[in-house]
């Protein structure tokens, strides 16, 4: 008989509902019953695509026995991590508080008022590799609550304290400048891994946010050293394993230094931030790789991600059905020699299995090898691999896919669209736009309520009940400046602008500090508060970008103010952990080049208005705003007062309130924006 997650739209919480565990959402009554109840709350957190979530889950909370006994001890809550990124962050600080790490599944336990006291991760049936098995884990907590609740209360307030007192102290008085994103490219260079690319060891995390940094950090002030790490590192993952050499898309992570074998899970945020990645390196440097791993991530996104809805859903599941019936971790991506021979015959298996490096021993698991590009000096003819290719992802496709989350994120969505827009208008691709306008579209629809607050998740078009965060207001306002760019369209700078409001109203404390959650937010142990950027930019990062781009579409003081304060804290940490900032240095690289904000006037049919334009977006100044509008129009304050020359459609560039003389020649546009 399903338990109450069946009343739920997550596909995680769903994925539990007929566990024999009598799972309750996080909720008001679910607390209440506990309190009823005299007992500890099991909350546990994870993820749809999570492997070791599914892990424990069929180990523990599918068994019986492990079911009566929480069912007898405990009120057992689970959360969707990606519904409520605030609960997540929140108990997450204390386990790596705690523990000195962190990860998912998280197993917290909990007093009736919410107040953690004993901490974990994953925990296996049985004791194994150091690691204490969940039914002792259960009977020891269930153990010290009967026998020394009063200890357990003293220990769960005093985390609480202690968590309350980590209060983050941030000087918001000055934005950082070129020393100290010089000392974050040292910082960097540190890092570098110059065999493999990349930085730092295993496992090894594609540095999307690190790649923008430096690629603006170039262009800016010509440095070598920043562009040749971006180009290694962009080319060592798109040969690798992390990368889908058939489909497109990037998995994960790499769980080696090499990029060789990924955690197969692919995730929204990931494809769209290295998407863009990607697209910006083929911008900078016109590299034909950087251009076929930014369109083949584009439409991996359109073709598997894409959503009836016209959305994007969360991710790609890294497990799926091996033909014998185990659910196996990359079973979809994985190839032995046999597997080639039998789709492709035994000399195109040949070719294929040189050209992928699939080899006998196999580079994953039981003989099998993730696909690969490993050898650059191999000569093949391209219309051979283009067959081997199809036939493979055409057999591919015939194999169980993995299951999908359907659920609509909406910062991750502001991603893809910033990344669809950009990559649809540099390669003349307009199902991309579409694809992106689309997504924008439901986002208003759905997402957006008649005051500009946003919910942060939907499913088939039914909104979720759960308030969106920092990072939604922040991400989808930067994918909607990034489509006002692209197609020319001001109403989506008005929308950035109601969503940017809405982060200077409820989000952003007198000081210019902001935190993850809105002041009328539910109310947890703690206001979560973390500027650094992990998997995708940090909420707060994510806003100081918008806020600068809508400042130069608009001419707002108080939007260009509250991102100057906001990238105080880029001042601080830029320099000591450039790796986990570096959205916000990315963004301190845009404020320090102005940015640039271009407007372009014409008829917008006109071949010159489209060649100007497009010329502009092609740009690589850091942060560059773009308008387009017909003569006369104020749709967007950056194209006020801004005629024709002589009667032809013009270019007008500013910077820092002064402006250029406006021109109608793409080529003298193309050298005042640097190419």
């Amino acid at each position: 008989m399903p338990n109450r997650l069946a009343h739920e739209t997550s596909p995680y919480l769903l994925q539990h509902a007929d566990n024999p565990v009598d799972w309750w959402p996080w909720s008001p009554e679910a607390f209440a019953e506990a309190r009823r109840r005299g007992v500890p709350v099991l909350l546990s957190v994870g993820y749809s695509s999570c492997h070791w979530c599914h892990v424990m889950a069929h180990e523990s909370f599918e068994d019986a026995s492990v079911a009566d006994y929480l069912n007898e001890h405990f009120v057992s809550v689970k959360v969707d991590r990606e519904e409520r990124p605030d609960i997540d962050a929140v108990y997450m600080e204390a386990v790596q508080a705690a523990t000195g790490q962190g990860g998912w599944p998280m197993t917290v336990f909990l007093t009736p008022d919410a107040e953690p006291f004993y901490f974990g991760t994953y925990f296996p049936p049985a004791p194994r590799h150091g690691m204490p098995g969940f039914g002792q884990v259960l009977e020891g907590v269930r153990a010290a609550w009967s026998d020394r609740r009063d200890e357990v209360g003293q220990v769960a307030r005093r985390i609480v304290r202690d968590l309350s007192e980590r209060a983050l102290a941030v000087d918001t008085s000055t934005p950082p400048g070129p020393e100290e994103l010089h000392a974050a490219l040292l910082g960097l260079t540190r890092e570098f891994d110059a065999v493999r690319g990349g930085f730092g060891g295993a496992p090894k995390f594609p540095p999307s946010m690190t790649l923008e940094f430096l690629l603006r950090h170039h262009v800016r002030t010509g440095s070598e050293a920043a562009l040749q790490m971006a180009e290694a590192t962009c080319e060592a993952m798109a040969r690798g394993g992390i990368y889908d050499q058939l489909g497109g898309g990037f998995a994960r992570y790499s769980v080696d230094a090499s990029w060789t074998v990924p955690h197969f899970e692919k995730m929204l945020y990931d494809n769209a931030l290295l998407c863009r990645a990607y697209a910006h390196l083929w911008r900078a440097t016109g590299s034909a790789l950087a251009r076929r791993v930014a369109l083949e991530t584009a439409d991996f996104m359109v073709r598997e991600l894409r959503t009836g809805e016209g959305g994007f859903a969360s991710a790609l599941d890294a497990d799926s059905d091996d033909g014998t019936g185990r659910h196996v971790e990359g079973a979809y991506y994985v190839w032995t020699p046999r597997q080639l021979r039998e789709v492709l015959g035994e000399e195109d298996a040949a070719l294929a299995a040189a050209y992928f490096g699939v080899t006998r021993e196999g580079t994953f698991e039981e003989g099998a090898s993730v696909l690969q590009l490993p050898d650059t000096e191999l000569l093949v003819d391209a219309s051979k691999i283009a067959s081997v290719k199809e036939r493979l992802l055409a057999a591919r496709e015939r194999r169980a896919r993995p299951g999908r989350d359907d659920k609509i994120v909406a910062a991750w969505n502001g991603l893809a669209i910033a990344a669809l827009a950009e990559t649809g208008a540099y390669f003349d691709r307009p199902d991309l736009i579409q694809a992106a306008t689309d997504a924008a579209d439901l986002l208003v629809r759905t997402h957006m309520d008649w005051h500009a607050r946003l919910s942060r998740t939907s499913l088939d078009g039914t909104v979720g009940g759960h308030a969106g965060v920092l990072e939604d207001y922040a991400d989808v306002a930067e994918g909607f400046l990034a489509l006002a760019a692209v197609a020319g369209e001001g109403v989506w700078v008005d929308f950035a602008g109601l969503l940017l409001d809405a982060v200077l109203v409820h989000f952003t404390d007198v000081s210019g500090a902001l935190f993850d959650t809105a002041d009328d937010a539910e109310i947890l142990i703690r206001r979560p508060q973390d500027p650094t950027d992990s998997a995708t930019p940090s909420g707060w990062t994510a806003a100081a970008g918008a806020l600068l781009s809508y400042a130069a579409y608009t001419g707002s003081t108080a939007h260009r103010e509250a991102a100057e304060k906001a990238l105080g804290v880029v001042r601080t940490l830029g320099p000591k952990a450039p790796r986990f900032i570096s959205w916000g240095l990315a963004v301190a690289e845009a404020l320090l080049d102005g940015p640039r904000e271009v407007a372009v006037v014409g008829p917008v049919d006109h071949p010159v208005t489209r060649q100007l334009h497009h010329t502009a977006l092609l740009s690589t100044a850091p942060g560059l705003a773009v308008a387009l509008g017909e003569p006369g129009s104020e749709e967007v304050p950056l194209l006020k007062d801004r005629p024709l020359l002589e009667g032809r459609p013009a270019a007008y560039v500013c910077r820092r309130f002064t402006c250029d003389a406006p021109t109608a020649d793409p080529k003298a546009l193309a050298q005042r924006l640097g190419g």
